[in-house]
């Protein structure tokens, strides 16, 4: 077997695998609509629920998600605490302005200069949580959310009612990402795609999976078994910190995470500059910044991605074969989530030259690591490569 016919084989192989083996992360049929929860029984008290938002520089965010988070229709108000991350836009002002209008139930507390060890979106959360836990009705259930996160008005109520149904201890929504501009329409939803593939939902949902997942922008969890998992302090220097306290969660009770229309994130990614940004955050944290998992990741994104199209186009018989249907069930996989994204077919077909755009940030991320700039967030870095 020749070399070319050998990773036309293997693409194809790996393409059925994860199609026919992989908690059929590519179908999207986890999500907030399948398998309503029942609502809480008529005379059954619904607990309550404070709402801590992590802030740094979100002066321009605030005014159209904290609105929706003190509209819910839910039993009771929605408390929320904003933590002005060490701001410099007026962040707090705006969020006491935004909450005065709607006259809701808002503390805006200064958030506290960031401790070594430390991330900072975790340590605006923890002074977020620890303020919580002080308040004279403290909450069964803590929603962290970010503040470029828009909440339909129900829901609060359809988390609740799922984290009581489920007994969850986290319950995670993955918000809908803008995709309007070229650049969102052609990476948006990829970025969804991925990480469905890295932690398939369906396994998120089953204790007997070890997979652990969440996502970072809107998070239900319950506060007393936050607080017997250690709380936040056990995941201070996580950088992918939704997985971390996912995985936390998960030693702890079922855990559930799911698509939804209901929560969507308001900030626009209009350039292609500004996804590079959000990936190279994270990616190589993901890799645990280890060179060998990039290379490993870098070498298998190719065979899986773009060996297809390139042996499918000038790869000799059979071998463009394989590289034909592996680019088939390529595109076929990545239908559902262009569909929930309203997209277009075709970029299906376009996938290859999308992962090699998500090839180029995830080095790109291991780059600004060694250079000092990992973890790179409204101008502060949080993954600093260690000293030799």
């Amino acid at each position: 077997m020749t070399i070319e016919l050998g990773v036309g084989v293997l693409a194809l192989a790996i393409w059925l695998y994860l199609l026919l083996f992989r908690g059929g992360f590519w179908l999207g049929r986890e999500t907030d609509t399948r398998d309503p929860p029942p609502m809480v029984r008529a005379g059954e008290p619904w607990p309550r629920v404070v709402a801590v938002v992590p802030a740094r520089n979100e002066a321009a965010m605030l005014p159209r998600s904290l609105p929706s988070l003190l509209a819910q229709d839910y039993p009771h108000p929605i408390a929320v605490i904003v933590v002005d991350d060490q701001s410099e836009d007026g962040t707090s002002e705006v969020a006491r302005r935004v909450a005065a209008a709607a006259h809701g139930e808002v503390v805006v507390l200064r958030g506290q200069p960031r401790p070594p060890g430390w991330t900072g979106k975790v340590w605006a959360l923890q002074q977020g949580i620890a303020h919580a836990a002080t308040l004279k009705d403290p909450p069964q259930y803590l929603l962290l959310t970010d503040a470029d996160i828009g909440y339909a008005p129900d829901a609060v109520r359809h988390l609740v009612a799922r984290a009581r149904a489920g007994g969850l201890v986290l319950t995670s929504l993955m918000a809908k990402l803008n995709c309007e501009s070229f650049a969102e329409r052609a990476l948006i939803p990829a970025f969804i795609f991925f990480f469905q593939m890295l932690y398939p939902f369906a396994w998120v949902g089953r204790s007997a999976m070890g997979t652990a997942a969440a996502a970072g922008g809107c998070m239900l969890v319950e506060r007393g078994v936050l607080e017997s998992a250690g709380g936040l302090t056990a995941i201070r220097n996580a950088l992918i910190d939704d997985c971390a306290l996912a995985a936390a969660m998960k030693a702890k009770g079922p855990i559930w995470l799911g698509l939804t229309e209901r929560v969507v994130s308001l900030r626009p990614y209009a350039r292609l500059d500004d996804i590079r940004r959000m990936v190279s955050r994270s990616a190589y944290a993901q890799l645990r910044y280890s060179p060998i998992l990039l290379a490993g990741t870098l070498v298998g994104m190719a065979v899986t991605y773009l060996a297809p199209p390139v042996l499918a186009i000038i790869g000799s018989y059979p071998s463009s074969e394989f590289g034909v249907a592996a680019w088939l069930l390529m595109a076929i996989a990545y239908q559902p989530t262009l569909r929930f994204y309203r997209a277009s077919p075709l970029w299906g077909l376009a996938l290859p030259l999308i992962a090699a755009a998500y090839l180029v940030f995830t080095f790109d991320s291991a780059y600004q690591y060694w250079r000092g700039r990992g973890g790179m967030w409204k101008g502060r870095p949080q993954a600093l490569p260690e000293k030799r």
